[in-house]
């Protein structure tokens, strides 16, 4: 029997009933209040889904429940005696993949619902593609509305061979069921005695996933420096990923120096082990020169300015290579190019140059050092988010750098029809360059 809190978000196209799935799993796990049922009952009036429209358990936003659609990612809280969940339900359409990336970033289980009777979209597809990069492992292929075409088996195996092919490698649980009618969300359906699998609720109670921040290195990114005596400096923020022991020996970076860990200090007193997910502050024996932004580590470490990375634009704005964006990665803020265009919603692989070094793992490696997020300077928006998927150890990337910066300076002033705006141009583009 599994234990402990399980993670799940739903995915798939516009209208594959991701919404009416979770409504029916929460109904018919009894994890649904008296007042919700009575809210939604009397809201489920004049709609066209029965008595009960399952799919407002989760679309609460008044425009949802007007257009009877997904927009922003709903998360619900449940349990049953076996196991505690936490459930995303994601937008279908289109323009709200980037909600749909947010709710799968922290996932163990991703449940992708393809319509029986449209058979795989490329939504659908989208959506899988997003799941495998964020390094979902573990998979449910739900296959709704089979009611619709008499359960026909032929159509659920035509479904599951062609995920077979996107998700190739992946775990994954193929299910036909019925969102509305309730088959085989809690337990076997009568009407699909060819089916030997578990039913969704059982499949999630017994899922074992693999959570490896506890076996990956310890990366310790330094969000606060603390100094409340002279006697005491502390380097205080959460573990990454790996542990720490009193007395082991870790390295700042990006000085590259190494120290002694003298003191594990809690609000609740000090410690002689640490672990990933656990607030601490550390001291050391050594005085070193810290601030946030830096990372403590113990073990190999990628120290570099330039990387290729999976990325998923959320910004109306395309991605310009002409302009400098901000790169937020754990605790530290640089600024960063892009090399290739991509519009909203896109996802594309993309090398980045940082104008300051970035103490980065792969996402496959670690998604706490492996995952950063875009943001344009101009407006202070979230832009795109991105997964490492390669340090690239090239020697010339820095100076590169600074000569495609200094090479949109010259153009700036070049351009300028006078001096004085020559000059008021390259003093907010530096500003941006060096914010």
């Amino acid at each position: 029997m599994s234990s402990g809190l399980l993670r799940i978000c739903t995915a798939g196209s516009v209208d594959d009933g991701k919404s009416t799935l979770i409504g029916r799993l929460l109904y018919d796990s009894r994890s649904v209040y008296e007042d919700q049922l009575h809210s939604v009952t009397r809201a489920s009036k004049n709609r066209s889904a029965g008595p009960i429209d399952f799919s407002l358990f989760t679309d609460g936003l008044r425009a949802e429940r007007e257009q009877g659609i997904t927009i922003d990612v709903a998360y619900r809280y449940f349990a049953t005696a076996r196991r505690k969940f936490i459930l995303a339900d994601t937008p279908g359409h289109e323009q709200y993949t980037r909600n749909m990336a947010t709710g799968a970033s922290t996932a163990d289980v991703a449940i992708l619902l393809v319509d029986a009777r449209h058979g795989v979209r490329p939504q659908s597809r989208r959506h899988a593609q997003i799941a495998r990069l964020l390094g979902i492992k573990d998979y449910v292929l739900a296959v709704n509305k089979m009611d619709l075409v008499d359960f026909d088996r032929a159509v659920f195996d035509r479904i599951v061979d062609e995920f077979d092919q996107i998700l190739a490698g992946a775990k994954l649980h193929p299910i036909p069921l019925s969102a509305l009618h309730g088959d085989n969300v809690i337990a076997h359906s009568d009407r699909t005695p060819w089916f030997d699998g578990q039913p969704l609720l059982e499949f999630l109670e017994t899922v074992e996933v693999k959570r490896d921040a506890q076996s990956t290195a310890f990366r310790f990114p330094v969000q606060l420096v603390l100094r409340p005596t002279h006697e005491f400096r502390g380097y205080a923020g959460q573990v990454l990923s790996g542990s720490v022991t009193r007395g082991d020996t870790v390295t700042t970076w990006p000085s590259g120096r190494s120290s002694r860990v003298k003191q594990i200090v809690t609000f609740d007193g000090e410690l002689e082990q640490a672990t990933a997910g656990q607030s601490i502050t550390l001291t050391l024996e050594d005085e070193i020169d810290i601030s946030r932004g830096d990372m403590i580590t113990v073990g190999d470490v990628h120290v570099a300015q330039r990387f290729r990375a999976d990325v998923v634009w959320m910004d109306e704005r395309p991605l310009d290579p002409e302009r400098v964006y901000v790169l937020k990665h754990t605790t530290r803020t640089v600024t960063a190019e892009l090399d290739r265009v991509l519009e909203l919603n896109q996802i594309g692989s993309v090398t980045i140059t940082t104008a300051r070094p970035v103490m980065a793992d792969c996402y496959v490696e670690n998604r706490g050092t492996g995952s950063f997020i875009i943001v344009d300077p101009a407006t202070n928006f979230t832009a795109g988010a991105g997964m490492i998927a390669e340090v690239l150890r090239d020697s010339t990337s820095v100076s590169a750098a600074r000569a495609g910066a200094a090479e949109r300076l010259a153009r700036l002033a070049r351009g300028a029809a006078s001096d004085a705006e020559a000059v008021d141009a390259v003093r907010k583009a530096l500003e941006v360059l060096l914010a």
